[in-house]
């Protein structure tokens, strides 16, 4: 790499963090070019007929509250048609009962009996300042721009998810709060671990779980329009092998897991390589998608009118299944997200026919086939499932990562999402997407603010690129608030 074309950045990898850092470089009036290793643009956002024809899965995520939540997307306006289903989340126990997370936030209060109250009290600031809170806590370590409000988060996000459902009094809202934890790969009782809970939570009511008409490929066909009318250039079908080979320009900027980085750019001073391979990925996920000639038969009646379902029972399942696959043994019963699409999106399977995806949380790299296992949890949460399964798709961990070899050994947040790795994402630095190379940035999901579908990491690593590299201060844009946009609750 050189200094020659001071008017150009290239970004390694089309992931939404890679394809919004292009679209900031390029509106700053820098020439941009995006080298993707795969034949389409999108990373993991990608929709196709994975099991029979008609039947359309989405390869990797399927529900989306972090996209309708980004600052960015929402300054963009990506022009995605969403459905948000009544019921963002529900989370049934085997003999039908559940609770449940609704879109409508006094809804789900009152639908929480005895820990309505609790549950105000805890989610309810935070619901009210939505818009607020959510730029603050999608951006790097900085001065908040409302401190009261991220300082009342703190206080409960710095405890362990445990001791945020001991709030609680009845087991089913115990288990609900459990299964938001869940999806940052830890364990229940390690601090910080209530965390993802808490903001999952919010997000359930302001702006909710949607899913997009057409499937997650019609956000990555979004975000490379947007791209393309900024004048970014997309080579697709092209593998980086090694950052020096890559064409001149001022900044490069790589949408990659750390460990790829470290072997990219072999020039990097060893130490900081060592620290890059350190960096903790966590547990991974064995994921399903499932043509079905029915909708899940579930026990529970909200589990019929939501569009994501946890199975995992109660909170002490869930949290021995956490701890299992953190120490890498395989658990008995495994958490497993279940996304309904197709209740809400007609688009998606056949006249009267369904789809289904499902990922459960397994040990990192694990080569067990856990296609049994998942589907039989499944069945004990509405019997008749088996049934109706026409046919299946399975993508291991290691499918996983041959498809995007970001998701290393099958993890799927770009990290663990711990106290530590808030500090040290990928490495403990003043700017953490900068590295020694003064021209290279990390762009990826292993940056603040973490995982999630929102090309946040991608936005704040190139202005940190605009201002190093180019000598452009971006300017702050007014961004559009979710509550007054137009939103479509599927019935």
């Amino acid at each position: 790499m050189s200094e020659r074309g001071n008017d150009r950045a290239v970004v390694v990898g089309s992931g939404p963090n890679g394809l919004a850092a292009a679209i900031v470089l390029a509106r700053a009036g820098v020439r941009v070019t995006v080298f993707e290793a795969e034949p389409v643009a999108g990373g993991g956002l990608c929709t196709g007929p994975l099991t029979l024809p008609g039947f359309l899965h989405d390869v990797c995520a399927a529900v989306f509250p972090m996209a309708v939540a980004s600052p960015f997307f929402r300054e963009i306006d990506l022009g995605i048609d969403w459905r948000h289903p009544p019921i963002s989340v529900a989370h049934p126990q085997e003999d039908g009962s559940e609770a449940a997370l609704a879109l409508d936030f006094d809804a789900t209060v009152a639908s929480l009996g005895e820990d309505g109250s609790a549950y105000r009290a805890l989610v309810g600031p935070l619901s009210r300042n939505a818009d607020a809170f959510i730029d603050d806590v999608l951006a790097p370590l900085h001065v908040p721009r409302h401190p009261l409000l991220l300082a009342r988060f703190g206080a409960h996000a710095l405890r362990s998810a445990e001791s945020i459902a001991n709030r609680f009094h009845d087991a089913r809202t115990r288990a609900l709060f459990a299964g938001c934890a869940a999806h940052a790969f830890m364990p229940l009782d390690l601090p910080f671990s209530s965390a993802m809970g808490l903001v999952l939570a919010l997000t359930a009511h302001a702006p909710g779980w949607p899913i997009p008409i057409g499937g997650a490929g019609r956000i990555a066909r979004a975000l490379v329009a947007c791209a393309e009318r900024h004048g970014v250039e997309i080579v697709t079908d092209h593998r980086v092998t090694r950052a020096g080979d890559l064409p001149a320009a001022r900044a490069y900027l790589f949408d990659v897991a750390p460990s790829r980085l470290a072997d990219l750019a072999p020039h990097l001073p060893e130490r900081y390589r060592q620290k890059l391979r350190r960096f903790k990925m966590g547990p991974a996920a064995f994921k399903i998608d499932w043509a079905l000639s029915s909708p899940i038969p579930w026990r529970s009646p909200a589990c019929r009118r939501a569009g994501t379902v946890h199975v995992g029972g109660t909170f002490e399942e869930v949290a021995e299944a956490e701890r299992a696959i953190w120490s890498g043994a395989p658990p008995e019963r495994p958490f497993i997200i279940v996304a309904q699409p197709s209740l809400f999106d007609p688009t998606r399977a056949p006249i009267g026919k369904h789809v289904a995806w499902a990922y459960a949380h397994v040990p990192f790299g694990s080569e067990l086939d856990w296609r049994e296992v998942i589907e039989a949890r499944i069945e004990a949460f509405a019997p008749g499932f088996k049934d109706a399964i026409l046919e299946r798709a399975v993508m291991s961990p290691a499918t996983l990562e041959a498809h995007d070899e970001n998701l290393v050994g099958g993890h799927i947040i770009g990290g663990v999402a711990s106290l530590g790795q808030l500090f040290a994402r990928p490495v403990s630095a003043i700017s953490p997407y900068t590295t020694p190379d003064a021209s290279i940035f990390v762009c990826s999901a292993s940056t603040p603010p973490g995982g999630g579908v929102h090309g946040m990491c991608g936005f704040h690593a190139a202005r940190v690129a605009l201002a190093r590299r180019f000598g452009v201060v971006a300017k702050e844009e007014k961004r559009k608030d979710w509550r007054r946009a137009r939103i479509v609750m599927a019935r």
